[in-house]
């Protein structure tokens, strides 16, 4: 049985730093595209960064462009979201998915997803 969990998510303060990450059982990672993606209140699911199979590309959304890095460790089958420079508006529910070949890899087109993680910026 495929599963993703995500930690990492916790209350910060406006300009923070937090790193999530998103381990993965049931399968190896090292076939996927991992993908990170969010969902605030009231708001749709959306696109937030893409990892290649072997990390040799990353996509990332305009909103996060600069501020998060997504990588990857195949050898410990696990995804991870650095965040600096935390702002309120990045206040959501942080998903990971996985997918053999998903296209975009901005859409929602993931094959499998985990619960999510609660992240929580203060102004």
């Amino acid at each position: 049985q495929v599963q993703l969990v995500e930690s990492g998510g916790r209350l910060v303060q406006t300009g923070d730093s937090l790193r999530l990450s998103c381990a993965v059982s049931g399968y190896a990672i090292s076939s996927y595209v991992m993908g990170w993606f969010r969902q605030a209140p009231g708001k749709e699911r959306e696109f937030v960064a893409a990892i290649s199979y072997g990390a040799f590309l990353t996509e990332y959304s305009d909103s996060v462009k600069g501020r998060f890095t997504v990588s990857r460790s195949n050898a410990e089958n696990t995804a991870y979201l650095q965040m600096n420079t935390l702002k309120p508006e990045d206040t959501a529910i942080y998903y990971c998915a996985a997918d053999v070949s998903p296209r975009p890899y901005t859409s929602l087109e993931y094959k499998h997803w985990g619960q999510g993680t609660q992240v929580t910026v203060s102004s």
